[in-house]
């Protein structure tokens, strides 16, 4: 005699024990107008986080493969990249490659700034991207990293 296992046609629902760890994107609760609002530090603040303005500065490709590394695995994951970013990774590379030998590093971070300001429902547009990118990187950089950090830092345990 041979026993059919039950056949189940959708998954199991989560119980109230259960709950879904999920970061603040507003970690400042700064005024929504529109359904946007404005970036939780200023572009010139960044000098306000001197460690990672610095490595912005003299290292911009180890900035930026943080930033997308971060912001990417936020988007896919739901929860803070365990390594932070790592330190050098592929996108950290072709930064490095393109700042090196033609300076054109700061036409990746029009990209990542995008993906930050959607995620995070900031205002701007293409526009202030590349011109925040092409005229002041290193704030630019700092500026993503500070927002990405706000979020990472409301998840429960992390700090």
């Amino acid at each position: 005699m041979t026993m059919e296992k039950p056949y189940y046609s959708q998954q199991p629902m989560g119980t109230p024990q259960m709950s879904v760890q999920q970061g603040n994107r507003n970690a400042k609760n700064l005024p929504l107008h529109n359904g946007e609002r404005e970036w939780s530090e200023g572009l010139c603040g960044c000098t306000d986080d001197c460690g990672t303005f610095c490595v912005a500065c003299w290292f911009p490709c180890i900035s930026y493969g943080k930033n997308k590394r971060r912001v990417d695995h936020l988007n896919s994951k739901g929860y803070p990249d365990p390594e932070h970013g790592g330190c050098c990774n592929s996108d950290c590379m072709v930064h490095g490659c393109l700042t090196g030998c033609l300076g054109l590093g700061w036409i990746l971070q029009i990209g990542v700034r995008s993906n930050i300001r959607t995620r995070y429902s900031i205002k701007g547009g293409g526009c202030g991207d590349c011109m925040s990118a092409w005229c002041c990187a290193p704030c630019e950089l700092t500026q993503g990293s500070r927002e990405i950090e706000l979020e990472e830092q409301s998840f429960s345990g992390h700090h």
